[in-house]
């Protein structure tokens, strides 16, 4: 998920109207009915399960939604949720069951059709939904989404089946052995028939099936969630609700969990890590993370794609000095990465160390030299565009360039470039108005080289911002992709790791640790691999 989002192979109240107290921001209640608030962004797009790609979002749908999968808050694992039985005997025709007395917190059924009308709803190209990639196994998605953009003929999947109210059948385009390990991703979330009849009311006020329902949400300023009381799953809420609270600045935020405003913060900035220990103490959380940071480029721009321009990209990678950067500014939150994964993945999951090899390794001579041999930097300067409002990106990007400066013996050679809001640096990057390297984050959907590799670097999925496109590595993703052995489908993965790194079509910068402070009224606070709040299991308190 961007930062995270795709994949394909294989985580003081008793109600509103309580009057707010002083301790932590939140209201008083009774054990178990107290209401956490915590740090948000507004997310771009509508809190559609087919159309959110990005963390922000993300954090809902997890609260609100509910999955035939889950992915374990503590392993990644994919593990049964809705699904009583997925079931093959050939890794393409897949038979689902989905459990029985599950409803929508509007009282509505969740059956067979509650998935395969949410599914045929995010695979329809008029649907204009940025999850619709995820489908894309699924015959008939040639049809619901034709790839040159033409007129979708067909507003179903003919792949998908309902055989009964608990049970549809699925059948892939090829055969894909790790395709049920996808199904604990958003995209892939039930719909009540609510979201079809009225749609505009859905979005104003989303249902869905999770532990938590949406009680109110007013954009740039807050969106209320409170604990579902009738939600049937075992991971029920065990506090009262969440006020995640919009902050344009991290800093702004973590003064405020300081001040006892704010319950919880899941970004500490950079700026305040220096104090974090003495400010926190045992409630600051500094844990391993599926994230990694890149340097992403355009390469729709021709200053981008031209010929050596493969080398100018290596030559900057060459030019930024990783470690100096992690231990700085980031303070052992940030490791130096030396590929395009994450080591949360472990070998098994397909990572390994190093193949980004010499080109992730601080050298200036080396540097400058691939710089010149490229043709030198694009209008004699790179500009790299970030959002201002979270992640402390000011002070990373800030020292990535000084370093860029310095290796190259020009310090106007690289410079930042701010863009106020999240939801605004996103638009331009869908809009493909970037004209120099930006800050690309990724953080997994689960844990397996696929979700780093294939959403950000495959042509036209719907995560390639930079739109970078290569016949050989599209090419082994698909063919890793039909692998029923695992162990073969990574090692062609990471043959395609490979081309990119030939290519050097994005820079790897770091590997993210996930960080957080929360105030002394929670307890049992943990983010789960993917960096994010196990919301439902925190006790205020």
């Amino acid at each position: 998920m961007r930062g995270a989002t795709h994949a394909r192979w294989a985580v003081c109240a008793l109600a509103a109207a309580l009057t707010a107290t002083a301790c932590g921001g939140g209201h008083a209640g009774g054990d178990g009915d107290a209401v956490l608030s915590s740090s948000w962004g507004d997310p771009p797009n509508p809190l559609e399960p087919a159309n959110t790609n990005e963390v922000q979002g993300g954090k809902v749908l997890d609260m609100i939604f509910r999955g035939l999968k889950r992915y374990d808050p503590r392993t990644g694992v994919a593990e049964d949720m809705l699904a009583e039985r997925i079931e093959t005997s050939d890794s393409r025709n897949f038979t689902i069951t989905v459990k029985d007395g599950w409803t929508f917190s509007n009282g509505e059924q969740v059956t067979a059709r509650s998935f395969v009308d949410a599914w045929n709803y995010g695979a329809g190209l008029k649907n204009n939904q940025r999850n619709a990639y995820f489908f894309e196994y699924i015959e008939g998605y040639d049809r619901t989404h034709p790839a040159d953009g033409g007129k979708q003929t067909a507003d179903t999947l003919s792949g998908l089946r309902v055989t009964g109210p608990r049970t549809f059948t699925v059948r892939l385009r090829q055969k894909f052995s790790s395709f049920p390990d996808t199904l604990g991703y958003t995209a892939f979330a039930p719909l009540p028939r609510a979201f079809f009849d009225d749609h505009d009311a859905w979005l104003r006020k989303p249902v869905g099936n999770g532990p938590y329902r949406v009680e109110s949400y007013t954009r740039g300023a807050q969106l209320s969630l409170r604990r579902w009381d009738a939600y049937p799953g075992e991971d029920r809420a065990r506090n009262g609700g969440v006020d995640l609270r919009v902050y344009t600045d991290s800093n702004t935020a973590y003064t405020d969990l300081l001040a006892g405003h704010l319950d919880l913060v899941d970004d500490v900035p950079a700026s305040q890590l220096v104090n974090v220990r003495s400010d926190l103490g045992d409630r600051y959380i500094n844990a391993p993370a599926g994230i990694i940071q890149t340097l992403a480029f355009p390469h729709y721009d021709k200053n981008w794609s031209r010929d050596g321009m493969e080398k100018v990209r290596a030559g900057l990678s060459r030019a930024i000095n990783r470690t100096q950067i992690t231990r700085t500014i980031f303070h052992g939150t940030r490791t130096p990465a030396l590929d395009w994964t994450s080591p949360v993945l472990g070998t098994k999951g397909g990572y390994r160390a190093g193949p980004c090899g010499d080109a992730c390794v601080y050298d200036a001579a080396a540097a400058r030299r691939l710089v010149k041999e490229g043709g030198g930097l694009p209008g004699g300067q790179v500009r790299i565009t970030y959002n201002a409002d979270t992640g402390s990106h000011k002070e990373w990007v800030d020292a990535v360039c000084n370093s860029i400066n310095h290796a190259l013996g020009d310090d106007k050679a690289c410079a930042g470039n701010p863009i106020g809001t999240f939801a605004d640096y996103r638009n331009r990057i869908t809009d493909r108005k970037m004209t120099g390297p930006f800050r690309a984050g990724w953080q997994m959907d689960y844990p397996l080289i696929q979700n780093f590799l294939q959403p950000l670097y495959y042509t036209d999925a719907s995560s390639n911002d930079g739109k970078w496109s290569n016949p050989a590595f599209d090419k082994l993703v698909d063919e890793a992709n039909a692998e029923t052995d695992p162990a073969r489908a990574v090692e062609k993965f990471r043959k395609a790791e490979d081309v990119l790194r030939e290519d050097m079509a994005a820079i790897p910068l770091w590997y993210q640790n996930g960080s957080a402070g929360y105030s002394e009224r929670l307890s049992d606070v943990a983010l789960n691999p993917f960096s994010v709040p196990v919301y439902d299991q925190i006790k205020v308190g």
